[in-house]
């Protein structure tokens, strides 16, 4: 046997234990996960998609109710937090404008 076939070989064999592994003997399991549980990147990403979404369609209600999922005391603060975040990130202009325009948006109506 050739020493690239039993490499093949060890690392199939190790790649197939390790997925037996993780998903029969000890698989990850999330119970009552909510989206507040993100990392401040993450939320930031999905604030960032709020407002691509209510950028193209504008409705302020559909992204409001979006925004309460991340469970902050209201969704300005959910937006606020995403600008400090991207800002510090150095996020592209276009997207600082998309959550700069839902900001606005919703500070209108507070």
């Amino acid at each position: 046997m050739s020493r690239w076939t039993l490499f093949i070989l060890i690392l199939l064999l190790g790649l197939g234990l390790g997925l037996v592994y993780g998903w029969a003997v000890n698989p990850v399991s999330y119970q009552d996960t909510t989206l507040d549980s993100l990392r401040i990147d993450y939320k930031t990403d999905y604030t960032l998609m709020v407002a691509e979404v209510y950028h193209q369609e504008g409705n302020l209600d559909w992204a409001l109710n979006r925004l309460t999922l991340l469970e902050d005391k209201t969704p300005l603060i959910s937006v606020e937090n995403a600008l400090k975040f991207a800002s510090q990130a150095e996020y592209t202009l276009p997207d600082m404008f998309l959550l700069r325009d839902l900001h606005n948006a919703i500070k209108e109506i507070d």
